[in-house]
């Protein structure tokens, strides 16, 4: 437990961000899941729908630092990778 007044604040702070973290993160791999789905069932079309919420998620979550940018960039690009090959 903390000791400090500043610590104190520190771990209020720290159980917040957690708890926000989690929900967005939470969203993002629910978005993930629909457009994995709709690849595993063929259809491009819901796909690419899916794929673009998908990639708004994962920028809003990159910019309230939930996770990193360059994480969501490479998740992002697989994804579309994969969306792509089943247009073809």
């Amino acid at each position: 437990m903390a000791n400090h007044k500043s610590a104190e604040k520190r771990a209020r702070q720290a159980i917040k961000r957690r708890d926000r973290n989690r929900v967005i993160r939470g969203s993002v791999r629910t978005r993930v899941k629909a457009v994995r789905k709709a690849i595993a069932d063929g259809d491009a079309a819901v796909a690419l729908t899916e794929l673009r919420l998908a990639e708004r998620e994962f920028r809003k979550a990159a910019s309230k630092g939930s996770l990193k940018k360059t994480t969501v960039s490479r998740s992002v690009s697989r994804l579309a990778k994969a969306v792509h090959a089943i247009q073809a």
